[in-house]
């Protein structure tokens, strides 16, 4: 009995993940008018929950983590706030990263706003604990306004990973990713 074994293409570039955060976390570090800052996106997380989405060999819990203490240092926040917070995104995302795939943007909107909404109670949560003053009304901006941002941002990546994927590769797309 003869096996053939055939290799995949490599369809997916590494470096579309780097740029992708690479710009997120300018966008994150991006001085706005102090009307605007409070509703700031969560860029970085959204870019998480994408990748995670899109590519989970490629972006995991680990690489969340690590990207999130970056967000600390960037941010000037508690050193591993963010960290701890992206990769539980990440878990989670992946954790349920088949049957998201599947959903409608619209249903994929609320679970970005449920992944974020667990990023603004816990950073709730951990502002209270060190005693710092809670503005939670502040808060959910950023989990509205990413909710606005997301279809924009997953047609946006969605088109870039297919245009550097080849238009004669093997990568065939539902509706979805």
């Amino acid at each position: 009995m003869i096996l053939l074994m055939v290799a995949p293409p490599k369809t997916e570039k590494p470096w579309v993940i780097a740029v992708s955060f690479v710009g997120a976390f300018m966008l994150a570090a991006m001085p706005l008018p102090q009307a605007l800052t409070a509703g700031r996106p969560a860029w970085v997380a959204m870019m998480i929950i994408y990748w995670c989405l899109a590519s989970p060999k490629r972006m995991g819990v680990g690489l969340s983590w690590l990207l999130g203490l970056f967000l600390d240092v960037l941010k000037g926040t508690l050193l591993g706030q963010h960290a701890a917070i992206f990769a539980l995104i990440a878990y989670f995302t992946l954790k349920h990263q088949q049957r998201i795939r599947t959903f409608p943007l619209e249903k994929q909107i609320v679970f970005v706003g449920l992944l974020l909404s667990l990023q603004a109670l816990l950073t709730l949560w951990i502002r209270g604990f060190r005693a710092l003053p809670l503005e939670p009304l502040v808060y959910w901006l950023p989990v509205l306004s990413s909710m606005v941002w997301w279809p924009l941002v997953f047609h946006i990546l969605r088109h870039l990973r297919r245009k550097v994927a080849g238009a004669g590769s093997s990568l065939t797309y539902r509706e979805g990713f």
